[in-house]
């Protein structure tokens, strides 16, 4: 399956508003599952692509409520959380399924609360099949633990808030 393929693929699975696709043909797996106006792509035994599609147009329908209506009695999402001052935040490098300790059953490899050095094992992040450790680039007290144990996880993605040694 080559890129045009998929692409045409993405679109077809958009115009029909289809949220989640799975295909295999030979040793290519194709898994598509869409969540609001983000397209992931994920394949088995070619390179990975990530798609974001355009928001779609769409035209008024009858009886729909104007867009600034709907827009004015929409309560406001909260804002976020304002991050603490001088905090530090250690990403994922990688995509891959996130797991706190070195075994099942073991104790994790660190807690809120724990003081970490650069180059200290901070948690192990799975990616076919390789157990990947990741270490920590920042020196501190562990604040936050963002991840959870044995999910998936995105490149990119926060694992852990680090405040830095005084």
């Amino acid at each position: 399956m080559n890129l045009k393929e998929l692409k045409e693929l993405i679109e077809f699975l958009i115009e029909k508003d289809i949220a989640e696709f799975e295909l295999e043909r030979g040793d290519v797996k194709v898994r598509i599952k869409r969540a609001g106006e983000n397209t992931v792509v994920h394949t088995h035994g070619e390179p990975r692509f990530y798609a974001v599609p355009a928001a779609p147009a769409a035209g008024p329908e009858l009886g729909a409520a104007p867009v600034a209506a709907l827009a004015a009695a929409a309560p406001a999402p909260p804002a976020p959380p304002a991050p603490e001052e001088g905090l530090h935040n250690v990403k994922s490098p990688i995509v891959g399924t996130f797991y706190e300790a070195p075994s099942p059953g073991a104790p994790p490899f660190v807690k809120v609360g724990d003081a970490v050095e650069v180059g200290q094992v901070l948690c192990i992040v799975e990616a076919m099949k390789l157990l990947n450790e990741i270490e920590s680039d920042f020196a501190g007290e562990i604040v936050k633990k963002l991840a959870v144990n044995g999910q998936p996880i995105e490149y990119g993605q926060e694992l852990f808030v680090i405040r830095p040694k005084k």
